[in-house]
């Protein structure tokens, strides 16, 4: 968060908020903190220090709804890979393990509450 500040400052931004959120960034419906940021029309610039800390997924999509509204979002650190093709398989990949982790989770506590229900009925 330091960091970003002094990006900020060092772009002329006087006050620059900071918002830190812990969250998935393939799940949007859990970034309550990015979604009330994002629907926010003051906040014209958000700054951020990697790319996969926004949003994992269909960033271009998120800029370039932004951009429509004359906003942006900057990243500080933008050295990930430009390839698109591995950039497009690294997003599926985080889909379907995401996926994946949830329905397993999913299954874990269905298994806990079935076993403490019949638990309770013995």
């Amino acid at each position: 968060a330091d960091r970003l500040k002094a990006f900020a400052f060092n772009m002329g931004v006087d006050a620059p908020e900071v918002v830190t959120e812990v969250g998935s960034g393939t799940n949007g419906t859990r970034r309550k903190k990015l979604n009330k940021l994002l629907a926010d029309t003051t906040v014209r610039t958000i700054i951020v220090e990697h790319r996969d800390r926004f949003a994992r997924m269909n960033m271009t999509l998120v800029e370039s709804a932004l951009q429509a509204q004359g906003r942006r979002v900057i990243v500080v650190d933008d050295t990930e890979l430009n390839d698109d093709l591995v950039h497009d398989m690294a997003e599926v990949l985080t889909s379907f393990c995401a996926r994946l982790y949830g329905k397993r989770a999913a299954k874990r506590r269905a298994e806990k509450a079935l076993e403490a229900m019949r638990s309770d009925l013995i």
